[in-house]
């Protein structure tokens, strides 16, 4: 799914959801999913609604759409499976070393937003240095730009 639609993404996780609680097997992707809603229990009930699909999620109300965070935590594990950007794997590490993994994970999907947010804004492809200059930042270690 390298460009999937939003009822694309809602239905993977509401079906990795669902499969993982029904004990059924997962594929490797679902696997890795099924682990991420695990750490969210807060999402536990959406999931599992009826309203799943369909419901909004307004940034004026003040949270982050769901789906937005839990497809943002499976790029991290995927670039932290291939180490891409370069670099972005140590920086993770260090990170998680300083405050648990899932808090890591936090930090990384933090600066991930941050430079989705900036490429959208601009127009422009997302800056994979700056991306890992923010990671490195949070670890406490020198950015690469400077």
């Amino acid at each position: 799914m390298f460009n999937p639609t939003r009822e694309q993404v809602r239905e993977f996780f509401i079906e990795a959801w669902r499969k993982y609680q029904a004990q059924e097997v997962l594929s490797a992707l679902e696997t890795i999913a099924a682990g991420i809603v695990l750490e969210h229990p807060e999402y536990h009930p959406l999931l599992s609604g009826s309203d799943a699909m369909t419901r909004e999620f307004p940034p004026e109300d003040g949270q982050i759409n769901p789906f937005l965070h839990l497809s943002l935590h499976l790029a991290i594990e995927e670039q932290l499976s291939i180490d891409q950007p370069s670099g972005i794997r140590a920086a993770f590490e260090t990170l998680r070393r300083l405050r648990g993994r899932h808090n890591a994970m936090h930090d990384v999907l933090d600066c991930l937003g941050e430079t989705m947010f900036k490429a959208l804004r601009d127009k422009a492809p997302p800056d994979g240095i700056a991306y890992l200059d923010s990671v490195r930042r949070r670890a406490g270690m020198p950015p690469l730009a400077d």
